[in-house]
């Protein structure tokens, strides 16, 4: 089977500024990947590399040649385990270029066979939970502002960032930098203007251990239903005090970025962030929900900020997890590919006629 490959880099305008402990943002940078076969077959991948995870769109395209060369060889997308076996032989350390591989050559493989991925996985499409919407930092005011258009706009779980971005807190010498005073009143602010969300807290590592414990308490106060990421990624015994003596469940996402990393935290934390692009591809991803329900904790199927051409691929994780937060594409301005439909954040497979759902526009 012969098979041809492109790919192309993609900079897609965000509907608002995008706030994070790391920094804030109006583009998400991605890479895009397409794979076709003889009869006209198209399946499209991508990703959105991150700097915290030294990836860049640079690197990525510097190394999709290479890996899509490998497709190419291998000449078949249901060969799925020798593909992905051989793309991290040549990339080890570009998951996310990786990532927007493997999601194409699912979507290939499933479009082949003409069904919808979740179902040539033989996942059940009612068992899904529902997507929460980011609201990213901004002040107080403006927070608020954009979780009463999210619950507007039928969003009934809403992630709220928090954190700073904090010289102290990337020196390799400081733990973090303490949380300033308005992440409390950003909090009460989304609070105030969506009174009946179900709200969750990320903070991406901005906090100290102590610091986080005591901000569990006040967002318990507020009914925060978990919160993500409380200290720095390395900060492992860190996580573990915040889930032990915090009032708050706690999700690991930097501190656990595949299934290998699932042992260290599973004392540490309550849930595992699974992200396609953090595993390196779809396999990798079920791999990381298996291990982390082996060891008891519960799984978030998470994104980054990036077209639907990858949500989609992530979508078809959701019915495996717990909870979901695939906003991704519902914070771009502009979008060339369709995805999943996600109304209020519900997942809708029915439209998925083939592979992952994703369609050019």
């Amino acid at each position: 089977m012969a098979l041809s490959t492109d790919f192309e880099r993609l900079s897609l305008p965000l509907r608002d500024d995008f706030g994070t402990a790391y920094g804030t943002r109006e583009t998400a940078e991605n890479v895009l990947v397409r794979i076709a076969d003889e009869s006209g077959a198209v399946g499209v991948g991508a990703a959105s590399p991150a700097a915290y995870y030294d990836e860049s769109v640079e690197s990525a395209l510097a190394v999709l040649p290479e890996l899509l060369v490998v497709v190419e060889d291998v000449g078949d997308p249901h060969a799925q385990q020798r593909i992905e076996r051989r793309l991290r032989e040549h990339a080890p350390d570009q998951a996310a270029a990786r990532a927007a591989v493997s999601i194409a050559v699912h979507d290939l493989a499933a479009s082949q066979q003409s069904e919808p991925l979740y179902r040539r996985w033989g996942l059940d499409p009612d068992v899904v939970p529902t997507s929460s919407y980011t609201v990213g930092i901004d002040t107080p005011e403006r927070m608020g502002e954009k979780a009463a258009r999210a619950v507007d706009e039928g969003y009934s779980v809403l992630k709220v960032k928090v954190g700073t971005d904090s010289a102290e807190r990337r020196s390799a010498n400081s733990r973090a930098a303490e949380p300033r005073d308005d992440d409390r009143a950003r909090v009460a602010a989304v609070r105030d203007a969506a009174p009946d969300a179900q709200l969750r807290v990320d903070a991406n590592g901005a906090w100290g251990p102590a610091d986080a414990i005591a901000a569990t308490r006040w967002l318990a106060e507020q009914s925060v239903e978990f919160v993500e990421q409380p200290v720095p990624a390395d900060d492992i015994d860190g996580l573990r005090a915040v889930s032990e003596n915090g009032a708050l469940p706690v999700a690991a996402d930097e501190s656990c970025l595949t299934a290998s990393d699932v042992p260290r935290v599973a004392d540490a934390a309550d849930i595992v962030v699974v992200k396609v692009s953090k595993c390196g591809g779809l396999r990798g991803a079920v791999q990381q929900i298996a291990t982390a329900s082996a060891h008891g904790l519960e799984t978030m199927v998470g994104c980054m900020v990036t077209s639907d051409a990858a949500i989609a691929g992530a979508c078809h994780l959701a019915p495996l997890c717990d909870y979901a937060d695939l906003d991704g594409a519902l914070l771009l301005a502009e979008d060339p590919y369709d995805g999943v439909p996600m109304p209020g954040g519900d997942i809708d497979f029915q439209a998925v006629a083939v592979g992952t759902g994703a369609r050019k526009l």
